[in-house]
C-alpha cells in the first residue's frame, strides 16, 4: 500500500476479528514479531509453528481489534484481555498492538487504541500496557490516549544478545474522586 495522501479522506474501519479473520490476523502478527522482535513478548519462532486452531482460539479468547483504511487488506491490530483471577479482574490490558509502516501517520492506531478503550470502560477499572522504552511514537500515542507512566521493567526482553527496558503505563477509567479540601480552623 502506497503512503496514503494526508489531503484525501480515509475511511478508517475498526472492528473485532472473528474467525473468519484468522488467516489475516496470523499474518500481521507474525509480520509484527518479525518486523520488531524487541516490541512484544512472544517470539516468531514460537508462534509460527502453532497450527490455525491455536490461532482461532487466540480470537476468541482474547478481544483483538482490526484495522483497515478504505478496503484495505488487514493494517493493524490491538489486544485486550482482562484477568479471570478475581484480584485482577479489575483490571484489562492492551497487548499486541502494531500498525503496518504503510498505514503509519494515518490515525488508524490511535483509533484503534481508543476502540480498546471503549471496549474496556464496560469492563475493568484500568487498561495497563508495556511499551519497549525505545519506541518514541508508541509512548506518544499512549500518552495522548490518557495513558500514564508508572514503572520501567529493567531488561524486560532478551532478543539475541540485546536486552530491552519495558515501560509499564497505566489508563484509569474511573474517574478521579476529588481531593477535599482543607476545613479552614
Amino acid at each position: 500500500m502506497a503512503q496514503p495522501d494526508a489531503s484525501v479522506p480515509q475511511k478508517l474501519k475498526i472492528r473485532r476479528l472473528e474467525a473468519d479473520d484468522v488467516a489475516a490476523y496470523r499474518e500481521l502478527r507474525l509480520e509484527a514479531l518479525t518486523s520488531h522482535p524487541e516490541a512484544f513478548g512472544a517470539s516468531w519462532e514460537d508462534e509460527s509453528v502453532k497450527p490455525t486452531s491455536w490461532w482461532t482460539e487466540r480470537l476468541e479468547a482474547n478481544t483483538v481489534f482490526g484495522g483497515w483504511i478504505d478496503h484495505s487488506p488487514l493494517l493493524g491490530m490491538a489486544g485486550f484481555h482482562v484477568n479471570g483471577a478475581a484480584k485482577h479482574r479489575h483490571k484489562g490490558i492492551l497487548w499486541g498492538m502494531y500498525v503496518r509502516p504503510d498505514a503509519r501517520g494515518t490515525g488508524l492506531a490511535a483509533a484503534l487504541v481508543q476502540r480498546v478503550i471503549e471496549h474496556a470502560q464496560a469492563l475493568v477499572e484500568e487498561i495497563c500496557l508495556t511499551v519497549v522504552s525505545t519506541n518514541a511514537a508508541a509512548h506518544r500515542l499512549y500518552r495522548a490516549a490518557g495513558f500514564e507512566q508508572y514503572g520501567l521493567e529493567r531488561r524486560a526482553l532478551k532478543v539475541g544478545n540485546d536486552y530491552y527496558d519495558e515501560v509499564l503505563m497505566a489508563r484509569s477509567l474511573q474517574p478521579r474522586k476529588p481531593v477535599p479540601e482543607p476545613h479552614p480552623s
